[in-house]
């Protein structure tokens, strides 16, 4: 494959379904838009289905005869995951993709409806419950894939803080973040050690660089001053920064258990490569025990 994988270089995704969480903009948009592009089936798991409405109608501009469907999706409620994952398996015997890319970044504390620290529930506990109801569709299905997005705030004051998980003692917004995007991590590693017997579903994650989208707005004002500055070196436009995604969902090359990020200057920009995540992240007994104490949080256990 090329040192610069593009969009072009997506195989034909022709009867295959991908449900890609937050597409309606952004990193979400533009996955869901090359996903149709190439012939998939495309189901845009957002939270406010107007915009997503709005979104198929965007895709339909661009990619005429594309196939693509809304379904209400509230990753802060668990009773909103459970209602879109009984939708799903109800209208989709089988899925082929799940992406599981919304998310939040550096917003001030706040708790979910089920009293989960906003980034912590949305990032990683929202994404880990729809997964493991949705994932005995995946499991028969050949070269089926879930591809969580993670981010370089995996390595940014990230740990994963048992002793408060919920940041109720002590709160930085930027610490969460980090907290939420090494979850996804080892969520993702964790679950691919889970599915390495299956030979069929495979896990895999993604980082987008630093992308230009409207998670941006809650960056803390010292960082958000220097966007003027370092933007035309360090960040890319959405599409750019999906292409990490896309080629977690679409490359035959790619094994369980990968990261992808831009090649570029500090991972924040460039074309999609193999990269490393920060060595705790492959701590597996960290793993396990989000794992377990995730189970417990959400009430989802996984069939793996």
């Amino acid at each position: 494959m090329a040192n610069r994988w593009t969009e072009q270089d997506i195989p034909v995704q022709q009867g295959r379904l991908a449900i890609v969480t937050g597409a309606n903009s952004g990193l979400g948009f533009e996955a869901a838009r090359a996903l149709a592009a190439h012939g998939a089936s495309v189901v845009l798991a957002v939270r406010d289905v107007d915009k997503g409405k709005y979104a198929v109608d965007r895709i339909a501009d661009v990619v005429p005869g594309a196939d693509t469907t809304v379904q209400q999706l509230d990753l802060t409620s668990l009773e909103s995951v459970r209602n879109a994952a009984e939708q799903l398996r109800s209208a989709y015997s089988s899925i082929d993709l799940l992406v599981n890319n919304a998310g939040v970044m550096y917003t001030p504390r706040r708790i979910t409806s089920d009293g989960f620290e906003l980034q912590f529930g949305t990032n990683h506990l929202g994404h880990f419950a729809l997964t493991g109801l949705l994932l005995d569709r995946m499991l028969p299905v050949p070269g089926s894939r879930v591809v969580t997005v993670s981010s370089v705030g995996h390595r940014i004051r990230a740990r994963i803080n048992f002793d408060d998980l919920q940041g109720e003692r002590s709160y930085n917004r930027v610490a969460a973040y980090g907290q939420s995007k090494l979850a996804n991590l080892m969520f993702t590693y964790e679950l691919q050690r889970r599915l390495s017997g299956t030979g069929k579903t495979i896990a895999v994650a993604a980082h987008p660089g630093a992308a230009n989208t409207d998670l941006m707005r809650n960056m803390p004002a010292a960082l958000r001053a220097l966007v003027p500055v370092v933007a035309p070196i360090a960040t890319q436009s959405p599409a750019m920064g999906a292409l990490s995604i896309l080629r977690a969902a679409t490359d035959p090359g790619v094994l369980g258990g990968q990261y992808y990020g831009p090649g570029g200057f500090l991972e924040t920009r460039g074309y999609p490569k193999i990269v490393e995540s920060s060595s705790q992240s492959h701590d597996t007994a960290i793993q396990q025990r989000l794992w377990t104490i995730s189970e417990k949080l959400t009430g989802v256990t996984f069939p793996v």
